[in-house]
């Protein structure tokens, strides 16, 4: 099944790739494609195979209002907790749904936390992007795919008795554009919202779907400016406005870096706060991580740079769902089993396949850990480590790796690696250090090499 995942998720990151190069190619830039670059990506969103359960990827045929003809693929994990919270996992241009599940960890998480996913799909794009240009994508309850995802969302929230007050949106590319789309046009839908490689709110607004002084970082914008368009999306509304995270690559040849920079300005002015952020810190190799917050301290926006980064930038889902505050809850009540709340009109689109997960050491104090090559090609590999805690709480884990002769790491996420060949470290972040009981995380790296052989063993501070 690991073979699945890499074949579908390389062949549409290449296909997103190519398309966006593409449309810069039409406006009269042009943008070489470095094919080399794939395997990247992939590293950054195959991060675990799916879980082992009967739960599966269902397309719901008939949602609501959908101006667009989107198609709506919704993931409910086996158990999912009561009033569960639900996550949009939106996709990059030429991606689909399918795609997107099978290459990112959303799923994973989701039957760890009990949470939903909704995985939109375009369908009538012929570049595959999501409309993140027209007035009618912009504007709230204005049409387009930003209403139709909406409606997603209402149909989740009737039919699994999900909790309103907790629904999330995240994406890459495309789907990190269309993430700040529906945090600006419907603040009173989203919570909070993830956007990996995207760009401020009505960056690209226009009559076409792509916007080359955008794209290149041209468009330079006050915060006043850039906060009155979020504002103008939904005129009157005087709600509280929905915290985001932004990660962006200063190597970016797609979405210039430019724009991460000209989304904090929109962000931190629409939640009225300095553009000074409150902190900084490097929570990992390569990550510049600032933050911005209210006067009581509330983190409104949270921004990752990440230094010498292309487009295909890791895409860190834990980190995303852990900035939710949806990773506090692990193996939720049997109880609440998603078989009561079946859709009452879905088809089979995508099944689960083996879980990686590792069984917990029954050593009061300790934890196990369990590594799985997820994929791999002639040079490289990307593999995952669970961490499971032992019979009693820890308060932070080391990972031990022996890693196969020639084998190198070249970077990691959701862990902090010291070393790169032979016998390397890799030790908690400040977000999932923390596990309870048989609880368990997850951390991910890329590596050059072949990674089949290596070993790891675990130890527990705490």
């Amino acid at each position: 099944m690991w073979a699945v995942a890499w074949t579908c998720a390389r062949s549409s990151v290449a296909g997103r790739h190519a398309e966006e190069t593409g449309e810069r190619m039409r406006s009269g830039r042009v943008v070489k494609v470095l094919l080399g670059l794939v395997p990247l990506l992939v590293a950054a969103v195959v991060l675990a195979a799916r879980p082992a359960s009967a739960a599966s990827l269902a397309e719901v045929t008939d949602f609501g209002a959908n101006p667009s003809q989107l198609r709506m693929y919704l993931y409910v994990p086996d158990t999912v907790a009561p009033n569960p919270a639900v996550v949009v996992a939106v996709h990059y241009c030429h991606g689909d749904g399918v795609a997107f599940y099978n290459g990112s960890q959303f799923a994973t998480l989701a039957s760890q936390y009990g949470f939903i996913v909704i995985y939109p799909s375009v369908t009538q794009a012929s570049d595959g992007c999501f409309d993140v240009a027209s007035a009618e994508s912009l504007t709230h309850g204005g049409g387009s795919d930003s209403l139709g995802i909406v409606s997603m969302v209402d149909y989740v929230l009737e039919h699994y008795d999900a909790d309103p007050t907790q629904v999330y949106a995240t994406g890459v590319s495309s789907g990190g554009m269309m993430t700040n789309v529906l945090l600006g046009a419907y603040p009173d839908v989203f919570a909070a919202g993830s956007a990996f490689a995207g760009v401020p709110f009505a960056c690209f607004a226009g009559t076409t779907s792509w916007n080359s002084d955008c794209a290149d970082g041209l468009i330079d914008r006050t915060p006043q400016e850039w906060g009155d368009l979020v504002r103008d999306a939904h005129p009157g509304y005087s709600g509280a406005r929905p915290p985001i995270q932004l990660w962006h690559g200063t190597n970016d040849e797609v979405l210039d870096y430019v724009n991460f920079g000209e989304a904090i300005e929109q962000w931190t002015n629409v939640h009225g706060v300095s553009q000074t952020p409150a902190s900084t810190d490097t929570p990992a190799t390569g990550q510049t991580r600032t933050r911005y917050t209210t006067s009581t301290g509330a983190v409104v926006v949270e921004a990752y740079s990440l230094a010498d980064t292309p487009h295909n930038l890791p895409v860190d889902a834990a980190a995303a769902v852990h900035f939710f505050g949806l990773d506090t809850v692990s193996s939720p009540p049997a109880s609440a089993s998603a078989s009561a709340a079946d859709p009452p009109s879905t088809s089979t689109s995508a099944s689960a396949s083996a879980s990686a997960s590792a069984s917990a050491s029954t050593v009061p104090g300790s934890c196990a850990a369990t590594y799985a090559v997820g994929s791999s090609w002639s040079t490289g590999f990307v593999a995952a480590v669970t961490v499971a805690a032992g019979s009693a709480a820890i308060g932070g884990w080391t990972v031990t790796m022996t890693l196969p002769s020639g084998a190198t790491v070249v970077n990691v996420w959701n862990g902090q690696a010291s070393g790169t060949t032979g016998t390397v470290s890799v030790t908690n972040l400040a977000y999932n250090g923390a596990l309870s009981a048989g609880q368990s995380t997850e951390f991910g790296f890329q590596g050059t090499g072949s990674g089949s052989g290596a070993t790891v063993s675990c130890t527990a501070s705490g």
